[in-house]
């Protein structure tokens, strides 16, 4: 029998087959194969034994949250309790664009900012709409209609609001609010397994929260062709294969002094690629 992976808790992985529900282990030969279930992985099962005996090629997946075959991330963003982070928010941008996932934006909180903060969120909102991501606060109505058909995955660091989120798209879930740390800036890890939710008509997963990155797998040029704004101006460039950093006549930095290219998203790009 075929079905889905819809939870996992240690080793136990619940896998959804049509209306049944069965809690499985997973062979031990993915021990060997160096490959571990993740939720949302399509996949063989031995109903009798409650077995996972293989698992179906993915279409994608990532390390953290540890889930596979996503549709689209939203990437929940506080502007306060946490602050805004629009290095962190550039890092989840990157890393999902990478792995072939639509990332869509909601920035959240945006009540308890004073009237300068709200202008300024304002600007960044409209700068990541311009250069294509759909973006939405969490008070928008329309957010409901995303989901219908899709796998989603809510990322973003702890306290940002995730479980509020969605316990707003669907009362029925009841998920768990943590309080955030004044002191740290950051929430407690209210959800410490990963699931996927029917809400909406769609399957959503909710998160331990995260707000550790690395950029596993990925080259600086994989970094660099993932600031999509960096696409639209790089035929101005003396070097195809320019990096955008020390080159002259590049068309990125030409564009960022001109305010077409966020100052900020630039200046992550350097600090990214500097680091690895």
């Amino acid at each position: 029998m075929v079905g889905k992976i819809i939870k996992q808790i240690s080793n136990d992985y619940t896998v959804k087959v049509d209306n049944n529900l069965y809690v499985c282990k997973a062979r031990g030969k993915f021990r060997n194969l160096c490959i571990t279930p993740l939720v949302g992985d399509n996949v063989e099962i031995d109903e009798k034994n409650n077995y996972i005996l293989n698992i179906l090629e993915r279409k994608n997946e990532l390390v953290r949250p540890s889930i596979s075959n996503i549709d689209q991330a939203v990437i929940v963003t506080s502007v306060k309790i946490p602050d805004f982070s629009s290095n962190l928010l550039d890092k989840l941008l990157n890393i999902i664009e990478f792995n072939n996932i639509k990332p869509i934006i909601c920035f959240t909180k945006l009540d308890l900012l004073n009237t300068d903060e709200l202008k300024y969120i304002e600007v960044i909102q409209k700068y990541y709409k311009k250069i294509g991501y759909e973006v939405y606060n969490n008070a928008d109505s329309s957010l409901k209609e995303i989901f219908k058909n899709k796998i989603t995955v809510f990322a973003g660091q702890s306290g940002a609001g995730k479980s509020s989120l969605l316990n707003r798209l669907d009362s029925n879930l009841n998920l768990e609010i943590g309080e955030v740390s004044i002191a740290l800036g950051r929430g407690r890890h209210t959800t410490r397994h990963t699931e996927l939710i029917e809400v909406l008509g769609g399957l959503i997963a909710d998160t331990p929260g995260f707000s550790a990155l690395d950029f596993k797998d990925m080259k600086n040029t994989d970094i660099r062709d993932n600031f999509i704004e960096f696409n639209y101006y790089k035929s101005a460039c003396e070097y195809k294969d320019c990096m955008h950093v020390n080159e002259t006549k590049c068309g990125v930095k030409e564009n960022v002094k001109n305010k077409n290219i966020l100052k900020s998203r630039y200046d992550n790009y350097l600090k990214f690629i500097e680091k690895r």
